[in-house]
């Protein structure tokens, strides 16, 4: 398996330490954080969803009109485009990006967030929903001639589209931790999204989803995220780590939020919240001190180290079968520029040398002497 490395970019500076800062759409900002993620050697580049937030069809658009070679994963909730619109709308801009888009199918896991957008089903119908709006947007993908489908969210008739993606097939991502999540990943996913959780449950998460697909006689990649804290010496990136803790803590505080006393409806953050049950600090490298403060909301979870212990610790999750690493940082432009320069490269030359290690122990004693 080649590694891949995906970062995020947002439509204007903000994080959990650091306040939003200026135009909420800020045109510069994204077509600058764009490129740094290109030079830094980044392959692939995710564009969020959330219900207060820029639509992230047109963040995308922008950003690839300022970059040339990195790709991208939009994220996508499914309920409110119908999905031979979206088929269209994706399709379209796969072909603006001449081929670079992946789309990361999100169902939603906060009743709240869904319900700020009008949507008022429960979660499970969510994931019903999303089983029938990927069987629909794979058919208007994927189709020479028209097709009817009628379903229990969806109806169409002699639906079709002339502009079909860019690539053969336009890869779809797929997060959510649930039962349900990993039925429609086994039938669907090209790549199966993991938030940073220690290894025992990531390979637990792995193994599931693999066995799911199984069933249909399909093969999914894997993706995890982290938020890598890096510093000269061990020690130095632990400092670093509690002034992001401080940082973060006192955002939070100002702006009203009651720390760690949400309970999350989503399973991937009611996994976090377990991990960080067990500890601040698992794994020897995963910090769990963010996801305390959001209730195990988002990618929370950091690897903390030297460059040398962060590669060391992705690696030992390349060695489960994920070979995708999305990582994002606290202070997100500066950091990304350093994961370029420290980590990146770093990760990809010791993959490479384990691979062709592994190689060698797999070949015949005398195969290994020529």
């Amino acid at each position: 398996m080649s590694v891949q490395f995906i970062g995020m970019i947002g439509h204007r500076l903000a994080s959990e330490t650091i306040a939003p800062t200026g135009p909420v759409f800020d045109k510069q900002y994204i077509a600058d954080f764009a490129k740094a993620h290109e030079n830094a050697g980044f392959d692939r580049v995710l564009v969020a969803y959330g219900s207060d937030q820029p639509d992230g069809f047109l963040v995308t658009a922008h950003a690839g009109a300022s970059t040339s070679r990195i790709k991208f994963l939009l994220a996508h909730r499914p309920g409110f485009v119908e999905p031979t619109l979206a088929a269209r709308k994706l399709a379209t801009l796969d072909n603006l990006l001449d081929g670079r888009l992946a789309v990361h199918i999100i169902s939603g896991g906060s009743d709240a967030e869904q319900r700020r957008d009008g949507d008022f089903l429960d979660k499970a119908q969510r994931y019903a929903r999303t089983e029938e709006f990927l069987q629909v947007i794979k058919k208007s993908w994927y189709s020479d001639k028209g097709y009817n489908h009628r379903g229990e969210f969806y109806q169409a008739e002699n639906a079709f589209t002339q502009i079909k993606p860019h690539q053969p097939r336009l890869p779809i991502y797929f997060g959510g931790s649930s039962d349900d999540a990993i039925r429609v990943a086994g039938k669907h996913a090209d790549v199966f999204a993991l938030w940073g959780e220690p290894l025992a449950s990531a390979s637990e998460t792995v193994n599931a989803v693999k066995a799911e697909a199984e069933r249909y006689g399909r093969e999914v990649g894997f993706s995890i995220s982290f938020r890598p804290i890096l510093g000269r010496t061990e020690e130095e990136a632990w400092q670093k780590a509690e002034i992001i803790r401080a940082q973060a803590k006192a955002q939070l505080e100002k702006n009203g939020v009651n720390l760690g006393q949400a309970k999350p409806q989503s399973v991937g953050a009611q996994r976090l919240l377990d991990a960080v049950a067990k500890g601040d600090r698992l794994d020897n490298h995963l910090w769990t001190g963010i996801a305390a403060l959001v209730g195990g909301s988002s990618n929370s979870t950091a690897l903390v180290g030297t460059p040398e212990q962060v590669s060391d610790a992705l690696l030992k999750y390349y060695d489960l079968g994920i070979e995708t690493f999305l990582i994002r940082g606290f202070d997100p432009l500066n950091d990304t520029v350093e994961y370029g320069r420290e980590l990146i490269p770093l990760t990809r030359q010791k993959i490479a040398a384990h691979k062709q290690q592994a190689l060698k122990e797999s070949l015949p004693a005398a195969h290994a002497e020529w």
